[in-house]
């Protein structure tokens, strides 16, 4: 792996770095006290709009034999895209986590659109990132009442009539789904075929039979909105099955095969999040360090630089197995080994990296101005998204031995 990070990425996370104090982390820690998410009319996002954030995680299309910037290789479907936006969300995350994933764009949207969509689909939903005007979102929806990690078990059914396609189930903990333009919502159109049956769709905003439930009240990361929403005689066109009726013809397990591409996508990404809220928490505690130094006994100093020493090893190799796998992603090659072990191993350090500062501060630490129990609970959750820890060692199980562990 030989990653050269071009000046566009480097640009980009340096405004995220330079937006973090001044607006991520004031936002982000009012909607910890509050509980209220940031409005989606605030001054902030449109300023967010107006810089062309919106469209910077939006893979461009290249020519063949086309090399893009920022990565090694003679690869004609390299893109930078993957590492790029897992060096943003690091950088954000560090700030804030609810408020980084609460900045417009597609978000978790633009995945299953970017993999399965056709080209017409992928330009007509896209273009609504490209303007500068105002703020705009898109979502993803894959968790059900009933199905939480094991996708396969979905209900959300879709059946054809005529020039359309009608949607009746229920879909939760999608993030920003109440301020989007539209969601990509996964459903079945037989629950008997398993995952055959499954289909992506893209359910636009204000569409009849299209409602929101209830936003969540979460532990943490309380900056955007997580909800859950009823689809009922929701009516779409045929137009906004992604990939269209050949993308599934004749084709086994081709809807749930672009849910796993969606999630070896984001895994890398919502891990790298981890990473930069550990980056943060051991930050705090060197700093707490340097501020006691001269207090502590000899011994009380060298015990601590060992636990600041394997804090900064955990985050290490927390950000290069993110890294590897948006590397691979980006070069076009199979990721998904590496995505589950970044989504694996990366949360789990990170959440120990929050715990060894508050261990460093001790009592110090149970204040809340010093963050350190926010970057707990904020942590926490990125064990459970995107897929829990007993579902990433069934991937990386399945990828060390070469077959399938557990039949459906």
């Amino acid at each position: 792996m030989n990653i050269e990070i071009d000046k566009t990425t480097k640009d980009i996370v340096l405004m995220v770095r330079a937006m973090g104090t001044e607006y991520l982390r004031p936002l982000g820690l009012e909607a910890d006290r509050t509980g209220v998410a940031i409005p989606k009319d605030h001054p902030f996002y449109f300023m967010i709009a107006q810089s062309g954030y919106m469209s910077q995680s939006l893979r461009s299309e290249k020519q063949p034999g086309e090399k893009s910037p920022g990565l090694s290789g003679d690869n004609s479907k390299a893109s930078n895209t993957s590492v790029r936006t897992v060096l943003i969300a690091e950088e954000g995350s560090y700030w804030d986590r609810g408020a980084m994933v609460s900045l417009p764009g597609p978000g978790l949207g633009g995945p299953p659109v970017q993999s399965m969509g056709t080209k017409e689909q992928k330009e007509r939903f896209f273009s609504i990132f490209k303007q500068k005007e105002r703020p705009v979102w898109a979502a993803f929806a894959m968790t059900e009442p009933q199905a939480g990690s094991d996708v396969a078990r979905i209900a959300t059914r879709a059946v054809k009539d005529g020039n359309e396609w009608v949607l009746n189930g229920q879909k939760m903990y999608s993030s920003n789904s109440p301020r989007a333009e539209w969601v990509v919502v996964f459903a079945t159109v037989d629950p008997s075929l398993g995952r055959d049956g499954h289909r992506a769709f893209v359910v636009e905003a204000n569409t009849p039979g299209f409602e929101i439930l209830r936003v969540e009240e979460k532990m943490g990361i309380k900056a955007y909105e997580t909800a859950s929403f009823a689809l009922t005689d929701c009516r779409i066109p045929e137009d906004n099955l992604l990939g269209g009726h050949e993308y599934y013809l004749n084709k086994s397990n081709k809807g749930f095969g672009g849910a796993m591409r969606t999630f070896n996508a984001t895994r890398p990404i919502v891990s790298a999040m981890g990473v930069g809220i550990a980056r943060a928490a051991y930050d705090v505690a060197k700093q707490f360090v340097e501020d006691e130094f001269p207090k502590h006994s000899f011994n009380r100093i060298n015990r601590i630089k060992d636990t600041l020493s394997q804090m900064q090893q955990n985050i290490v190799f927390s950000r290069l197995l993110c890294l590897k796998a948006a590397w691979l992603l980006d070069m076009g090659k199979p990721n998904s080994f590496e995505a589950a072990q970044a989504k694996l191993f990366a949360p789990s350090l990170c959440l120990k990296v929050t715990e060894s500062a508050k261990e460093i501060l001790g009592e110090a630490g149970l204040c809340q101005d010093r963050l350190l129990e926010k970057f707990a609970r904020d942590v926490k959750a990125i064990d459970i998204v995107e897929g829990t820890q007993q579902i990433q060692n069934l991937v990386v199980a399945r990828n060390l031995i070469g077959r399938e562990i557990i039949k459906d």
